[in-house]
């Protein structure tokens, strides 16, 4: 009977073990403080969402070289930075492949192609893949909006910058746009989530 006792127990314990594990690697959600991070950026300097002083929020955007989605979405992020970074949100990219399965996507490769589009936000390399995992991205691009809410960063919006990943012309919702039109007049955003559309994270 003790056995049995101790048995159902470690079954429990590893249910619940097993449970949360799966839980701390899904991510970030909605409303979720998000902890900062340092990367390399293309200049070789390091930078952390400490740095911008001035702040409201970032536009994370986990994106990358090769992936043609993220090549589709180069101007529209480039459009997002220059329009709201002024505002206190400017855009931070990450980029969290690993250049040994994702070729092309590494760090020497991340500066020819910032120079070649004339990024204006930091590209940072996420070395050893340990930033996108606590995000929960999973795709490139994939976008998590934060806001600075007494001192703290919370999760705003996580998801699609909108809703025509080929065609700029028809798109006909900016989420990433309308999200960060909300909080610059202190509104939560209308929709907060939507499902990232573009290539899966080479691991």
């Amino acid at each position: 009977m003790k056995k049995l006792n101790i048995l159902l127990i470690l079954t429990v314990f590893a249910v619940i073990t097993a449970f949360a594990v799966k839980n701390s690697s899904e991510g970030y959600k909605i409303g979720d403080t998000a902890t900062d991070f340092k990367l390399k950026n293309i200049n070789d300097k390091m930078v952390s969402m400490a740095d911008f002083k001035d702040a409201k929020g970032f536009i994370v955007i986990f994106t990358c070289n090769h992936c043609p989605f993220s090549v589709a979405y180069e101007d529209r992020i480039i459009a997002l930075d220059k329009k709201f970074k002024e505002h206190g949100y400017p855009v931070i990219a990450i980029n969290p492949n690993n250049p040994e399965v994702s070729k092309g996507d590494d760090f020497e490769s991340m500066k020819v192609r910032a120079k070649e589009k004339g990024f204006t936000f930091p590209y940072l390399f996420d070395e050893g893949q340990k930033i996108y995992p606590q995000y929960g991205a999973t795709r490139t691009p994939h976008v998590f909006l934060l806001n600075k809410e007494k001192g703290a960063l919370k999760v705003a919006y996580i998801g699609a910058i909108d809703n025509n990943s080929q065609n700029e012309s028809a798109v006909t919702a900016k989420y990433v746009e309308d999200a960060v039109n909300a909080l610059l007049v202190g509104e939560k955003p209308k929709v907060n989530f939507t499902k990232a559309i573009g290539c899966t994270i080479k691991k």
